[in-house]
């Protein structure tokens, strides 16, 4: 029986000399999900800014409650998600012991990221009117 820390080649018989060495699944896989993580964190500062817009507008602009609501919810999806991206980067996937419960925590993540997705495309359809200082400026100047 092969060992359970071996890297698997994706590539067999692959002539590239510069790939000499095959793909490491669990490096693979950490990258992936940094990179996700990152993604996450961009998304989580624009909700939060769209939040602080949404609230210096008050109680009487249009949809104030749904969007609170709406941008809450996402960034409590996100704080979650962020959280498991963490846990799926730390569990080594070359260990077969850990392989299904990284599966289920990495479907449990997409499926919070595309629930996510939908509610920002709500976010954006309700809108966020411009506040303060800038709407000031572009109101009496359009270019």
């Amino acid at each position: 029986m092969e060992s359970e820390r071996e890297i698997i080649d994706l590539q067999p018989g692959n002539p590239n000399p510069r790939r000499s060495q095959p793909i490491n699944l669990n490096h693979y896989a950490t990258k992936k999900s940094m990179a996700e993580s990152m993604l996450d964190v961009a998304l989580f500062m624009s909700n939060a800014t769209r939040l602080k817009a949404v609230l210096e507008q008050g109680p009487a602009s249009h949809y104030y409650t749904a969007l609170v609501t709406l941008i809450s919810v996402s960034l409590l999806l996100q704080v979650v998600i962020g959280i498991l991206l963490v846990v799926i980067a730390r569990l080594n996937l070359n260990e077969v012991g850990n392989q299904g419960q990284l599966n289920q925590l990495n479907n449990t993540a997409t499926s919070l990221v595309a629930i996510t997705v939908v509610i920002n495309v709500f976010i954006t359809a309700f809108g966020v009117h411009k506040t303060g200082s800038l709407a000031a400026r572009t109101s009496r100047n359009p270019l």
